[in-house]
This record gives C-alpha cells, sequence and structure tokens, in this order.
C-alpha cells in the first residue's frame, strides 16, 4: 500500500471507529425511513437520484451504518456494503439484526475492493468513498468494479461548502467569504479533526471521471426547503437555499475504456 494510501486510509478508520457511537442513533434512524439525502434529509421523491436497482448488483463504497444499502436491498437490489471502519460495520451488523434485512459488510478500503473486474451494476456513495477516499484511487476502482453500462452516483460536499466554512467549527458555519483557493483542491485536513477529508474542483471531477472511462450523466446540486433542519454545524438552511452545500454526481460507465 503506497505510504500516501496508507496514511489516509489508517487515520480516517481511526477517526470513524472513534466517532462510531455518535452515528448510530442516526444510523438506527435512517434504516426505519425512507430515503432522504444529505445534511437536510431531502426525500428521494423530490430529487430522484436512483434509478430502478431491482434485480441489479450494488456496491455501497464507504457503507458506514449501511442505511443506503438497507434502501436499496428494499428495492430489490443485491447489496455489498463496505466500509474502514469495524466500528461502523458493528452498528450496521447490530441495524440489520433488528430490521431482520441482511447483506454482505466488509471491513475493508473503497479504494481496493475484494471483488473481481465487472461485479456490479451500481456503486454508490453518500459521503463514505465520496469524501473520505482519495478520488484518484476511489474512482478508477469504481470503474474497475463496475459492468460496461454500470451507473456510479456519489454525494459529497460541494465546492462551495469547503471554500467558505472556517478551520475551527466552534468558528461557525459556512458564510459569503471565500477562506481558501479553488484551484488545486484535493487533501483536506482541519485543524479540529484526526479525518482526512478529499474534495475536488468540478473541473477536476469532470476530468477524472472521464479518464477512468466513465460519461458523465447529471450533477444535481442540491436545495433544502425553507424548513428543513440539519444536526451539522457547517452549514445553515439559508445559506444552503442560496448556494449548494451538496451535490450528487451520476456516471456511467462506457461499453469501451476508449475515452475523448
Amino acid at each position: 500500500m503506497p505510504q500516501g494510501q496508507e496514511d489516509h486510509v489508517l487515520r480516517n478508520r481511526a477517526y470513524w471507529d472513534g466517532r462510531a457511537a455518535e452515528y448510530a442513533d442516526a444510523g438506527r434512524r435512517a434504516w426505519s425511513a425512507e430515503p432522504r439525502w444529505g445534511m437536510f434529509g431531502i426525500p428521494e421523491a423530490e430529487v430522484r437520484i436512483l434509478p430502478d436497482v431491482d434485480g441489479l448488483d450494488v456496491i455501497e463504497l464507504g457503507c458506514g451504518t449501511a442505511y443506503v444499502s438497507a434502501w436499496l436491498a428494499r428495492r430489490g437490489a443485491r447489496v455489498v456494503g463496505i466500509d474502514n471502519s469495524e466500528s461502523q460495520l458493528a452498528t450496521a451488523r447490530v441495524l440489520q439484526d433488528e430490521h431482520e434485512l441482511h447483506f454482505p459488510l466488509l471491513f475493508g478500503n473503497a479504494e481496493e475492493v475484494p471483488y473481481p473486474d465487472a461485479s456490479f451494476d451500481l456503486a454508490i456513495s453518500e459521503y463514505g468513498a465520496a469524501i473520505w477516499c482519495d478520488p484518484h484511487l476511489w474512482i478508477p476502482e469504481a470503474a474497475r468494479l463496475l459492468r460496461p453500462g454500470g451507473r456510479l452516483i456519489f454525494l459529497g460536499d460541494g465546492p462551495l461548502l469547503v471554500l467558505t466554512e472556517p478551520d475551527l467549527e466552534a468558528d461557525g458555519p459556512a458564510d459569503a467569504l471565500l477562506k481558501r483557493d479553488y484551484f488545486g483542491m484535493h487533501r483536506f485536513e482541519w485543524p479540529d479533526s484526526d479525518g482526512v477529508e478529499f474534495h475536488l474542483a468540478h473541473g477536476d471531477w469532470i476530468r477524472l471521471l472521464r479518464a477512468s472511462g466513465f460519461e458523465i450523466e447529471n450533477l444535481v446540486e442540491l436545495r433544502p426547503s425553507a424548513s428543513a433542519t440539519t444536526r451539522y454545524a457547517d452549514v445553515t438552511v439559508e445559506w444552503a437555499r442560496r448556494w449548494p452545500a451538496e451535490e450528487v454526481w451520476v456516471a456511467r460507465r462506457l461499453v469501451t475504456d476508449a475515452v475523448d
């Protein structure tokens, strides 16, 4: 394993093992609910992110408590979840037992998934790999795992949120001032966090997806309703109604690796 990869993989494993208990109740609520996306819980019926998954082979990359996998399993998908945190997976297994809904849960790194090429029809990540894995590693890995014509769907922070939130959570939520550079976005280490995040500019996402053999189908910039709430401190609903705090990329694996 390359040194840079080992660094962020091990750091994020320790970070999420340490925080897993904080996310158990939220995971339990999400397992019991209809699909709702992102920090503001925007309903799937409103944003229409998911395709028909009945009968598809699906992998959730960075599944955490595996509520997205549960949503898809109930819709008829054959789901596998992989996560870098044993503690998060322990919560997911408890919830599987509570709901009597079981599917494979793997402990591992979404940048190196122990499945053969072309094993899945859909790869999905709500946060998870989308911000906690190096995109230059996990995007090509997702392409390897997908069958020709398979889809990749991932949700993470929008660039404007990353550029405008303060370094310290205690300094309040994102505001209207740019605090860091847009060009060169990649690895982010916040002073009050032991985790390592990854965020790219839109042009960099487009070039990476195309170079990895994807055709981009959609970019959904999420906008919460005026009455939405969030338990997260880095953004307010007022901010997120003016600028996209979160975004969803939808891409399709090309039938061949040839790209323009």
